[in-house]
């Protein structure tokens, strides 16, 4: 068919079909950078952290005394190992998704003039590293001497295990085994092992990138190490098991604080982690199911308007010849036409929002990919809202030609 007499008909128009235009063009842009928001939001989620976390629980003691702490683990401990169901426990710092701890910028010189990276160090007592579950892809697991007695908040001087991600990022395709780094220029480390993940406490807190550097300090309990404890149960049993450990700790230690919110099961401390997460994905779900169907409403209203304003002369070219097929074509191609228009204006306005998105939210460049699938989502939604109108339209009888209006 001849698209001149459609763009005609579209510049008599042109309030009405810029106004919808602009319509497609604000949902084109929601489209694709909503999209991406979520999809982002749903890789956060998948985030791996690299321990069992079906098969862990925590628990969170504060408030006691530090010249006490040694002798609190070793009853804790005790007291937790009696607990059915509990295949180990362990003294450590604190558990992904959990609070965050041990956070410091290092350095590969000791002068620490050039800082690459900020990481979570897990201090853990024997055992608490097969206990995490996490997957050893080089060097060795710790042994009983590698666990060094803190007299500070952190170790001075300690062999390490790091994520196959630091590794890469510090030393990239170089072997990070037997490796050197510093922070503070006083607290040295070296390399001993590479583990697959172990995700940092607070995973998003510092972008996506960073979300797996992390390290393992082997290191005995104590009065620097105390209060917080991994334990380890049966399949199925850590819901339980930590149910038990909130009673038995209280029983234990009844002068010291158990932190309710930090001593929960791994799978829940994940989940209320991404609390947010899910929720705006839910929102932004919610959002472009209303502007698509806003966009299609008014669609299909200006449409059914045209399609009767339009009765007469629709008669008039049935009654010369027009089939219905040709009735139909012309009111899909009318909306197909309106639709790029708007999905053109719309590309550049989702490039402009993630620019905005880029620059206040540190939010990823739009793939370019998402714009076609956007362009042809909207096609698809205009052709379908449009084409009750261009039915009633395709079947207007010639008859209506002879009617005076």
């Amino acid at each position: 068919m001849q698209i001149r007499p459609v763009f005609t008909a579209l510049r008599r128009h042109r309030l009405a079909t810029l106004l919808i235009a602009l319509e497609i063009a604000l949902a084109c842009a929601v489209l694709c950078n909503a999209c991406f928001l979520i999809i982002n939001r749903v890789q956060r989620m998948k985030m791996i952290s690299g321990v069992d976390e079906s098969s862990l629980a925590f628990v969170q003691l504060t408030g006691f005394e530090t010249k006490g702490a040694k002798d609190l683990n070793a009853r804790m401990l005790n007291g937790f190992g009696g607990i059915a169901g509990v295949l180990s426990a362990h003294v450590i710092n604190t558990v992904p998704f959990g609070q965050q701890a041990g956070t410091f910028g290092i350095s590969l010189e000791r002068s620490m003039r050039n800082i690459p990276a900020v990481i979570d160090l897990y201090l853990g007592g024997p055992g608490s590293l097969e206990a995490l579950g996490v997957k050893l892809v080089a060097g060795r697991a710790p042994q009983l001497a590698d666990y060094v007695t803190l007299t500070n908040d952190f170790p001075s001087d300690a062999p390490v295990l790091i994520t196959r991600s630091l590794a890469e990022h510090l030393w990239p395709g170089g072997d990070p085994l037997g490796k050197e780094f510093w922070s503070g220029g006083d607290y040295h480390y070296r390399v001993i092992g590479v583990v697959e993940h172990l995700a940092i406490a607070q995973p998003g807190s510092r972008g996506v990138a960073s979300a797996d550097w992390s390290a393992f300090a082997p290191v005995q309990p104590g009065p620097f190490l105390a209060g917080g404890y991994l334990l380890r149960t049966a399949p199925g049993e850590a819901p339980r098991v930590l149910r038990d450990a909130r009673a038995t700790a209280m029983k234990i230690a009844p002068d010291s604080v158990l932190d309710q919110d930090a001593s929960q099961t791994v799978s829940d401390l994940r989940m209320r982690y991404f609390e947010n997460d899910r929720g705006m994905t839910r929102i932004l779900i919610g959002v472009i199911v209303s502007l698509l169907l806003v966009t299609a409403l008014g669609i299909v209203g200006l449409a059914s308007f045209w399609v009767g304003q339009r009765r007469k002369q629709i008669g008039i070219r049935r009654a010369i010849g027009a089939t219905r097929g040709d009735i139909l074509r012309y009111f899909l191609m009318e909306n197909f036409l309106i639709v790029s228009f708007g999905v053109v204006l719309g590309i550049g306005l989702a490039y402009a929002c993630n620019l905005m998105l880029m620059k206040r939210y540190e939010l990823a460049h739009l793939p370019f990919y998402y714009l076609p699938l956007a362009a042809v989502a909207l096609w698809v939604l205009g052709q379908l809202a449009v084409l009750g109108p261009a039915l009633r339209a395709a079947a207007v009888p010639p008859v209506v030609a002879t009617r005076s209006v």
